[in-house]
């Protein structure tokens, strides 16, 4: 194998690649990236077994087609440290690859590339096509919602559901909050009926990391057990979570009556200068609604008390309730408008929070008993 590429194009294609590729490997293999040329195609891929990446590139001119797996920091890390706009001249030889730049020259061991796992080709028959733009909106307003390590498995990551009039809906839960965003339009699909699969925490995270032009078009197709998402630059492969998400449905509170309006960057600033004296571990703080008024209550274990008056249109029976203070912060932190609605029944029933004027975007937060 025998190519020459420009540094620029090569770095932009190894960060997305090195991104899936785990540090600390049981298979050295893992560490490695696979190159294989086709004439002008260059194409890098890595994977930890959960997650893959594809990173494509069109060369200048032809090389001597062929494949070999490098080490993958390593290679990125050489090819970060060469001056930007240069080219870079590559080849492999008995087990060796050699990049030379400039004076530069640095020679790296390679692995068989038949050696390198490889994720099943015919992964699935249901595909439809959105805007990257959509949907990294969707994994935006719902991803810091997932659980993070918890023995609920399925809870740690992320269900994408198309239902029968092929409405896409993302929902996210730790089991204490909840936060669900759908795309306002119908997706172009290839499938019959409607669909539901949990996304891996990796696996969102790593695409999320991917989509940078939001006009640009991505396919997804979803199988049995893997979902791709594919563009002209990359592939992007992940396991699926086998396992059977709550029904989120039943957790969307039921005709709350207690309606509070207020200015998101009020409340926003409000909580987080309360957030300073709550407690460290629960970060609990009471919020104490009456006519037009909220107050905002937080207490540290040491006797030190914040306390802020926030100007609200409310008007409902007295009310005092409880929430862990970081939950109502990331819901206040993707939310857009100027003015939130937050709806609850009681002090002991979940709040709802959405924008004031009919928005793509849901959240539920439980109380806390303070």
């Amino acid at each position: 194998m025998k190519f020459s590429i420009a540094r620029d194009s090569l770095v932009k294609s190894l960060n997305l690649v090195a991104g899936v590729v785990e540090r600390r490997q049981t298979l050295p293999i893992l560490a490695n990236v696979l190159i294989v040329l086709e004439e002008r195609r260059l194409s890098l891929t890595g994977t930890d077994l959960e997650v893959e990446l594809v990173g494509r590139v069109d060369l200048a001119s032809a090389g001597d087609s062929g494949e070999i797996t490098v080490p993958a920091r390593k290679l990125l890390d050489i090819c970060k440290s060469l001056p930007e706009g240069s080219d870079i001249d590559i080849s492999a030889k008995d087990n060796k690859l050699s990049l030379k730049s400039g004076r530069s020259r640095f020679t790296l061991s390679t692995l068989p590339a038949r050696e390198f796992p490889n994720v099943e080709d015919g992964i699935g028959t249901y595909k439809f096509t959105l805007k990257q733009g959509q949907l990294r909106r969707l994994i935006d307003r719902t991803s810091f919602a997932m659980a993070q390590q918890d023995v609920r498995y399925y809870l740690n990551g992320m269900l994408w559901e198309i239902d029968s009039k092929k409405a896409l809906r993302v929902v996210a839960t730790d089991g204490h909050r909840l936060a669900m965003c759908m795309l306002p339009e119908q997706v172009k699909s290839e499938g019959e009926g409607g669909i539901q699969v949990i996304l891996p925490r990796k696996g969102v995270l790593e695409l999320a990391r991917l989509l940078m032009d939001d006009d640009a078009d991505i396919a997804i197709t979803i199988g049995s057990n893997h979902i791709r998402a594919a563009t002209d630059n990359f592939s992007f492969t992940s396991k699926l979570v086998d396992g059977k998400f709550p029904d989120y449905q039943r957790v969307l509170p039921r005709s709350p009556d207690k309606v509070l309006m207020g200015s998101r960057q009020e409340l926003r600033q409000a909580f987080t200068r309360t957030a300073i004296l709550s407690n460290e571990k629960y970060r609990g703080v009471r919020l104490k609604l009456t006519n037009d008024t909220l107050d905002i209550v937080a207490n540290h274990p040491e006797q030190e008390e914040a306390q802020e008056t926030v100007s609200v249109d409310y008007s409902g029976d007295a009310l005092e309730i409880g929430f862990n203070v970081s939950y109502l912060l990331d819901v206040l932190g993707v939310l857009s408008g100027d003015q939130i609605k937050l709806s609850v029944a009681d002090s002991n029933s979940s709040a709802l929070l959405e924008e004031s004027v009919a928005g793509d975007s849901l959240y539920v937060v439980m109380p806390m008993r303070l």
